[in-house]
Order: C-alpha cells, then structure tokens, then sequence
C-alpha cells in the first residue's frame, strides 16, 4: 500500500525532526524544506498529499508558498505558525489553506488534524459529485465551477462552501456551521472569513438571480442557497 506523503516546510530544525518522527511513527513519508522556493521545487518535482507549511520562512514566506500552490493544485495545506492574530488566521483560510496550527502545538493533535484534513479532501475528492442549476454547475470532485458556459477562477474554499450551500436549497445555515462543515473544525477566531468567502462568490456569479438562484442572507442568522 502506497504511503501517504506529506511535505513538511520549517526552517527550525527542531521542529522538523521532532515533526518527522512522529509523523514517520504514524506511517506516513516525510518529504522536508526549509525554504519556500525549495518547497515549491520538490512540490511541483514529487506532489505530496499534503503540506505542513511554515509561514515565517526565510525569502519566499509561507504565504506566497500557499498562493503559488493554490494556483496549480487543491491538495491540502496546513500552516504552521506562532503568529495567533485573528487577521493572519483569516488571511491564511482565505488563500486556500485548509488548516491552521498555532506554535506550540501538540503533536497528538497536529497528527489528528492532518489526518482529518486528507479524509476531508479524500472523501470531496472521491466519487463524480456535481450539482447543476440554470447556468451553474458545480462540479466537487473536479473543484470546477461553470458559469454561463465559462469556467470561473475561485479558490477551493469558495467552491467548497459553494458546493455545500447549494447542496441543501433552501437550508438555513450559521456561520459557525458553515465554518465547521466546510473548515471542517471548531473555528479559532471570528466568522468573518464567511462573510468574506460569500462576498466574493456573490460577485462572481453575480447574475444567477436572474435565473432563479442565490446565495441569500438571513439577518441575525446566517446564509442560505434559495431556488425558486
């Protein structure tokens, strides 16, 4: 049986050892950088199943490493950082990361998140799940998303809560239950990065009202996917 790989980018030493152990212990093949250009070369040479990635790195920071990742590829991205601001949380599930774990953590539960993390992204990415609508097709397993006959530019978590909206017409949702069935765990900081996600869909499927469906908001509750 083929080990799940797992590319791991820290430029501390310590962690990677410490992180490697553990995660070797568990059976998976540990692939290591500890700088983002090197990280983005063994990615694109040998595509892992999953990145841990470090966002202070020296020259290209984690962040940059996401975005590029993201430009080529949905695999699974967890950050690894000390920083604990509710904005660089934000700005991190924002540009695609599906996880985020704050130094120090403990290894047990880093081990539990990434194992989570790779179901989730096994089980979205599995069998042929497609939704159609007038003009709209939103297709998980393939993370596509054709509007009007173009295929439209949206990152995975945009096309995930899409999915997951559009999947229950007319389901009333929180934010804190959207953040929990598509982030897939209790959510850190506020539920602003739903607002934002929603914003942004809305702007690029900006027409489908017109043709019978939306992403209408509740007030003092949360979002729903409305056909009429």
């Amino acid at each position: 049986m083929r080990k799940t790989k797992i590319l791991l980018v820290d430029d501390d030493p310590n962690i990677r050892q410490l992180v490697n152990l553990y995660l070797e212990k568990e059976g998976f093949e540990v692939m290591m950088a500890d700088k983002g250009d090197e990280a983005l070369k063994i990615f694109k040479a040998t595509p892992p199943n999953l990145i841990l990635l470090d966002v202070m790195l020296p020259g290209m920071d984690g962040w940059q490493v996401c975005r590029e990742v993201r430009k080529i590829s949905n695999i699974p991205i967890i950050m690894l950082t000390a920083k604990d601001e509710t904005f660089d949380k934000v700005l991190g599930l924002e540009l695609g990361a599906d996880d985020y774990v704050v130094k120090p953590f403990d290894m047990k539960e880093l081990v539990a998140r990434i194992k989570a993390v790779i179901r989730r992204y096994q089980t979205a990415d599995a069998p042929e799940k497609e939704l159609v609508f007038p003009g709209l097709t939103i297709n998980i397993s393939q993370y596509t998303v054709v509007f009007m006959g173009k295929e439209m530019e949206m990152p995975p978590k945009e096309i995930e809560l899409l999915y997951f909206l559009a999947s229950h017409p007319g389901m009333v949702f929180t934010r804190e239950q959207l953040l929990e069935q598509v982030w897939g765990y209790d959510f850190f900081g506020d539920s602003r990065t739903v607002d934002v996600h929603v914003k942004r869909i809305r702007e690029k499927l900006a027409p489908g009202e017109e043709m019978g469906w939306c992403i209408k908001t509740v007030w003092g509750v949360g979002y729903k996917f409305e056909v009429k």
